[in-house]
């Protein structure tokens, strides 16, 4: 057990590093791995040949090997450990059979770290220690069936054990660092959320991706795309360590510090490693490395620098030593960079809008407006989505979401249920596997079940969007699918319906739409951006003397959703409005329907983009009649487009 000592110790720099990083650059030590084979330590320091080779028994065989490693970076003047944990999982463990010691050992390291940070900690300087928790060496989001034969849940248990144990060390903050696969850096944090429930406190998270030369993630993930999911999943801390040098890092860490609002940090190698007789040697030196990172400081305002591999005391002394001889405004400028984010707060963030992929991110906010939603992944709305459902032939779920892309559309509805089935979840597991490794446009998940959402976004590496929530049971659906939104970082479409049945009129819209976005943003902390208001499109080609004004209703509520929910978007189902009628009639009166939705402020359209023609190409005559129609301009306008559209046929 954790003595009230260590506690009491943990809960006062908890807030310092955040605290102490709105104040000045904080510097990271070097390389642990390397460092401890310069040690030349046999396989008795390990405890036995069977664990020789594995760094975190080091914390319990050879803690003076380790605490020497700690005491050398903080006299070259470091301000923050990392543990000796990198691959503490039990599931890496494992691979010494070491898996049974898993808290032992993160206990230990973490321990070792903060003895030693406590010691060289003064109130001008204080010193922190990062809980570093590596990637499990699974892939979940490849296709290789053995590196992705794991669950999130499974992940997410992995993360959580050693979170739990290396809070109970006496950690600082828990670093996600070297990440590969997004997805296991999304059950990474899921796990350290559940340690933070179990121990009844939390620590600030900081999240690393590494990069390859390209700019990219292991699996195709590029930086916008990782730091539009991390942004969304509340982390304290984005940045990029390893795999590459410095020189590599710079246009990446130039686009988080110009468009994340949170603090960045850059932890490079000692430059490429080259393979010298079988052995990896990082060339870069202390003083190329220093000037580097002093200019990511100076230039883009990083605000936490350190070495990862191959580097030394010396070269962080190096750092140091670099940064304290910047101008003062050089040195300011990563809190200045902070400042303007905190003062520009009330504004949206562009970042705060995107929606991604496995690969890249899309803006939910299109200019020219709409985001257009490919809509042909239906199994309820579409014959040819529905047989493949039914054969579980996924291939050609993936070409229709192809010739969506191709035909324009931004982001792809995904809807498997169909009543010969009862395996919807599944269903819908395979889909998303399926697409999100064959397309590179982020996914709506559509469905009525949040098991299937829950599926849906443990299979799915970006940030999606949930299709729906509404109150037509009470707050039933909300309270089972706003928490999994809140997890997984996603955003949500929201539907004007309560339990007096689908909102009709703009004010009952309006009343509807504000209790979700109350529940959603005061109770689950959503952002005002993460919400997508649907305001219900009704058929306007039944005859239906109640639906006459439905369009116009529906258009001045989603102007006053805008208007009255600042931040928020509104989305809508464009083709229902004209259910019954021909295919020329619908793909007109569907293409006026949308240009006047966007007029009023419309920002995402669920359509056929295939079927939607621009306003102005439409022939006049058509316009006049859809006019009359949806703004309900006369008695007989119903009349006059259905005798038009059925003599004349389609003009394409």
């Amino acid at each position: 057990m954790t003595s009230t000592k260590t506690r009491k110790t943990t809960k006062t720099t908890q807030r310092g590093y955040l605290q102490e990083l709105a104040r000045r650059v904080l510097v990271y030590d070097g390389a642990m791995g390397t460092t401890i084979q310069l040690l030349n330590l046999v396989a008795d320091d390990y405890g036995g040949a069977a664990y020789d080779g594995c760094p975190e028994i080091l914390a319990v065989t050879r803690p003076d090997a380790i605490s020497s490693i700690h005491v050398a970076y903080l006299e070259a003047g470091c301000d923050v450990l990392e543990t000796d944990t990198f691959t503490g999982t039990r599931l890496k463990l494992d691979d010494y059979k070491l898996g049974g010691r898993t808290l032992e050992i993160n206990r230990a390291a973490a321990r070792l770290a903060r003895a030693a940070a406590d010691r060289f900690s003064t109130p001008e300087q204080p010193r922190f220690v990062a809980g570093s928790m590596g990637p499990t060496g699974m892939l979940p989001s490849s296709d290789d069936p053995a590196l992705s034969n794991i669950t999130y849940q499974q992940l997410a248990e992995l993360y959580r054990e050693q979170a739990a144990a290396l809070m109970e060390g006496g950690v600082d903050l828990l670093l996600i660092e070297t990440s590969q696969d997004i997805l296991e850096v999304r059950a990474a944090i899921t796990g350290i959320r559940r340690a933070f429930a179990e121990l009844g406190r939390s620590l600030p998270i900081q999240a690393q991706v590494t990069l390859d030369t390209s700019g990219r993630m292991l699996l195709g993930t590029d930086v916008a795309a990782a730091a539009a999911i991390l942004q969304h999943l509340h982390v304290d801390v984005i940045g990029l360590n390893c795999s590459t040098g410095p020189e590599h890092m710079r246009e990446p860490v130039r686009y988080l510090t110009e468009n994340i609002p949170l603090p960045i940090s850059t932890i490079p190698n000692a430059g490429l490693p080259l393979n010298v007789n079988g052995q990896a040697v990082y060339p870069m030196e202390p003083d190329p490395l220093a000037q580097a990172l002093a200019e990511f400081v100076s230039e883009f305002g990083v605000n936490v620098v350190g070495g990862c591999c191959g580097t030394t005391p010396e070269h962080l002394r190096r750092v140091i030593q670099t940064l304290r001889e910047l101008p003062p405004a050089a040195q300011q400028r990563p809190i200045e960079r902070l400042r303007r984010f905190a003062s520009d707060a009330s504004a949206t963030q562009p970042t705060r809008l995107l929606v991604a992929s496995a690969v890249r991110s899309q803006s939910l906010r299109q200019v020219p407006a709409p985001l257009l939603v490919g809509e042909r992944i239906n199994a309820q709305g579409s014959k040819k989505a529905k047989e493949a459902v039914l054969a579980d032939d996924y291939d050609t779920l993936l070409t229709i979401a192809r010739q969506q892309v191709e035909s324009g559309a931004h982001v792809l509805d995904v809807q498997v249920a169909v009543t010969e089935r009862g395996d919807e979840d599944e269903q819908m597991r395979r889909t998303v596997k399926k697409l999100e490794m064959g397309i590179e446009a982020p996914l709506v998940i559509d469905t009525t079940e949040a098991s299937v959402v829950q599926a849906a976004l443990e299979t799915y590496p970006g940030r999606a969007v949930i299709n729906s929530v509404n109150l037509e049971n009470g707050r039933l659906r909300v309270d089972a699918v706003l928490p999994l939104a809140r997890e997984h970082g996603s955003a949500v479409i929201a539907l004007t319906i309560d339990e007096q049945g689908m909102a009709k009129t703009a004010a009952r819209k309006v009343e509807v739409a504000r209790r979700i976005y109350d529940i959603a943003t005061q109770e689950y902390g959503l952002d005002p951006e993460s919400l997508l208001f649907d305001t219900l499109t009704f058929t306007v080609t039944t005859g239906q003397e109640e639906l006459r004004d439905s369009a116009i209703e529906t258009i001045e509520g989603l102007r006053r959703i805008k208007q009255e929910m600042p931040g928020v978007l509104t989305i809508l189902g464009v083709s229902n409005v004209s259910f019954g009628v021909k295919p020329h009639a619908r793909a007109a009166l569907n293409s006026v329907f949308l240009h006047h939705a966007v007029r009023a402020g419309l920002d995402a359209a669920i359509v056929n983009p295939a079927h939607i023609t621009p306003y102005a190409e439409i022939p006049e005559i058509e316009r006049q009649l859809c006019d009359d129609l949806l703004l309900n301009r006369s008695e007989d306008a119903l009349a006059r487009f259905i005798e038009y559209f059925e003599r004349h046929g389609a003009t394409a």
